[in-house]
């Protein structure tokens, strides 16, 4: 188990390219409901630098607003985006990008994402696809407008096809990840590859936050069933992208420095049953529930 010693939200890691990225994230999927500009800029003043979005969210928009709004300068944000199943080959990813900064009203990423490894899962040329979107990313990382590229919802089948056919290596894979669901292949891949995995659901589904685990570590530490969420997977060296409307949990969400959950919970949580799943996995119709 990793302990990290990390102490706020601006504390970070080291990407393998070098770049400095922080521990935690405000994701923007579904959180921006409603007056979405005045949602993030709420984050903001909450602190959060590091966004995550994507051009399928549809945020990316109300966030470059948000940032212009705030007074801070772009630098002092870390913003990542990705690019959807549709945008997928080596033109439509390059031109992917160019909207992406003109909507968020920027002149970088610092991070660019492919979101899925495959269109569909019954897509059989998935392989040479992905090196052609690949091949795009890595000449837009040489060209500066991203400062690090890398992949979500990636298995490492799928990973191991752009390894033996890249010239930039992938910093990042965003999986889901929480307690209950942990896909512990992915993650130990990414680790023996120096990829920095994120979490892009690290509280998962209100089914995890009742779990009789969660719930009795969390009235024992005397923190919310989500900080123990977040605080697992922080310990696990793993990027949370919480995600939330409510200024008050905006607060809770990265008030996991006090704490730190034990090696025999932390054990605990990862010999959890299986619970809280969305039903979306790469190469499989989405389960519903």
């Amino acid at each position: 188990m990793k302990n990290t010693k990390f102490k706020s939200i601006y504390d970070t890691y080291t990407l393998n390219n070098g770049v400095k990225i922080p521990c935690v994230a405000f994701g923007t999927y579904k959180a921006a409901a409603g007056d979405n500009v005045e949602i993030l800029k709420l984050a903001i003043a909450c602190g959060y630098r590091y966004f995550d979005t994507a051009s399928f969210y549809g945020t990316e928009k109300f966030l470059g607003q948000a940032v212009r709004e705030s007074g801070i300068p772009r630098e002092e944000f870390f913003i990542t985006s990705k690019l959807w199943k549709e945008e997928m080959g080596y033109g439509a990813a390059k031109a992917a990008l160019s909207r992406s900064l003109e909507v968020l009203g920027t002149e970088y990423l610092d991070l660019y994402l492919i979101h899925w490894p495959q269109p569909s899962p019954d897509y059989r040329e998935w392989k040479t696809l992905d090196i052609e979107t690949w091949r795009a990313l890595e000449e837009l990382y040489d060209e500066g407008k991203v400062r690090a590229v890398g992949l979500s919802n990636f298995l490492p089948h799928h990973i191991e096809n752009l390894l033996k056919n890249c010239r930039v290596r992938p910093a990042v894979n965003q999986i889901e990840f929480h307690p209950g669901h942990t896909q512990e292949t992915v993650v130990r891949y990414c680790g023996e590859h120096d990829i920095l995995v994120q979490a892009w659901s690290p509280i998962g589904r209100g089914r995890v936050l009742e779990d009789s685990l969660i719930t009795e570590l969390a009235r024992r530490y005397s923190v919310s069933p989500a900080q123990v969420c977040l605080r697992y997977a922080l310990q696990r060296g793993i990027i949370p992208l919480p995600k939330s409307s409510s200024e008050e949990r905006m607060r809770q969400n990265q008030e996991i420095f006090s704490f730190e959950l034990s090696p025999e919970d932390m054990y605990r949580i990862g010999a959890m049953p299986p619970v809280g799943w969305s039903g979306e996995h790469p190469e499989r119709e989405r389960v519903k529930s």
